[in-house]
């Protein structure tokens, strides 16, 4: 880390240092990364994507509608059934068509939710992934109104923490590890199901949550209890013996192969380039279908260990292969921009793959 860097961080003449650089620090410090960073990890949309997504915010903020006013009020079932439509949408980062179809599909999931208990189920589910896809686009206040509005409307403790694990991401990204770490604890400690008897989606929702307090604790410099959450973590995916997936919530996908891409991530935020490449050369390619929830969020770290490591070929393959995978989520990544912006750094002279993979990801060149 350079000496200028550092004199400005000291005298205060930066206020944005990156989350990574802080937890740098903090560790020759041996203290907390919390100790040094008070500001989001991450800057919030910018002024393009909220104007992208302003319909749909407008949507979350809309007044109830009667019903008796309609001259054809929508129906749980169909709204359950566009609801089922539009999950290949978000699995599969299709931003475009997500922002035409989720307006009206909110609006009808509120007003059936003022009819029976399946639909505030059906409401609830929307507004989970809604805050999902708000926390991706780094739309983080309406992420938060999004996912505190589920969490309020959720039926039981699994439904909850199906939410509260993404609360927990969208407080990752703003750079509340203590929140996110307190948070997740806090629903991991009243969630632990016993191993023995464990359906497959307790044993997905405490095994998500021990997920996320382990990305928080790693964070902020406590990696001891990172380990032990992981560790955690796989004992709930031996329990499953697989990756349980489920058809119509892929955000609760869960096994041996997700604890497994964790702590890969978790190995990369330790600077540990040479454990990230160890542990992506045993992942299986097969047998899950790859999403910005698990895979295409890998290979950005693996895509870093290539960088960290000088090699600047394999790493901007593997940007351009989640950009052919994920070309509407790779835009809003700034992960993306910052390795690229390595790459760059290091290169006297640029490719033509790396210059289109910089206008894809907003680097300047």
């Amino acid at each position: 880390m350079s000496v200028s860097l550092i004199r400005k961080l000291e005298q205060g003449e930066r206020q944005d240092a990156r989350l990574e650089t802080v937890r740098r620090l903090a560790a020759s410090l041996g203290v907390p990364t919390m100790r040094l960073v008070v500001e989001s990890a991450e800057d919030g949309a910018n002024a393009a994507t909220l104007d992208q997504w302003a319909t749909v915010r407008e949507a979350l903020a809309a007044p109830l509608r009667d019903t008796f006013e309609m001259d054809e009020p929508p129906t749980v079932e169909g709204v359950r059934d566009a609801l089922s439509a539009a999950v290949p949408l978000f699995s599969g980062d299709r931003f475009t068509e997500l922002r035409t179809v989720l307006p009206p599909l909110l609006r009808d999931a509120d007003t059936v939710a003022q009819l029976t208990p399946q639909g505030r189920t059906v409401r609830v589910r929307l507004l989970q992934l809604t805050g999902w896809l708000l926390t991706q686009t780094r739309q983080f206040e309406a992420a938060e109104r999004c996912l505190g509005t589920a969490l309020n409307g959720s039926a039981d403790r699994l439904q909850g923490a199906s939410t509260v694990s993404t609360m927990c991401w969208l407080l990752l990204r703003q750079g509340k590890l203590s929140e996110a770490r307190e948070l997740a604890t806090q629903w991991a400690d009243d969630t632990e199901p016993r191993l023995s008897r464990a359906t497959p989606d307790e044993l997905s929702a405490w095994g998500w949550l021990l997920l996320r307090l382990s990305a928080a604790a790693v964070r902020d410099n406590r990696t001891e209890e990172a380990e032990d959450a992981l560790r955690l973590a796989h004992s709930a995916a031996v329990a499953l013996g697989r990756e349980f997936a489920p058809s119509d919530d892929f955000l609760r996908a869960f096994g041996p192969v997700t604890v497994t891409l964790r702590r890969t991530e978790n190995a990369m935020v330790l600077d540990r380039p040479d454990v990230v490449l160890k542990l992506a050369a045993k992942i299986p390619t097969g047998g899950f279908r790859p999403t910005s929830n698990n895979r295409n969020r890998h290979l950005l770290d693996v895509a870093n260990a290539y960088a960290r490591t000088r090699r600047y070929g394999q790493a901007v393959e593997t940007l351009a292969s989640v950009r052919e995978a994920a070309p509407q989520w790779l835009p809003n990544q700034r992960y993306a921009r910052d390795i690229l912006g390595h790459i760059v750094a290091k290169r006297r002279t640029l490719t033509e793959e790396m210059r289109s993979l910089a206008d894809t990801v907003g680097l300047p060149t």
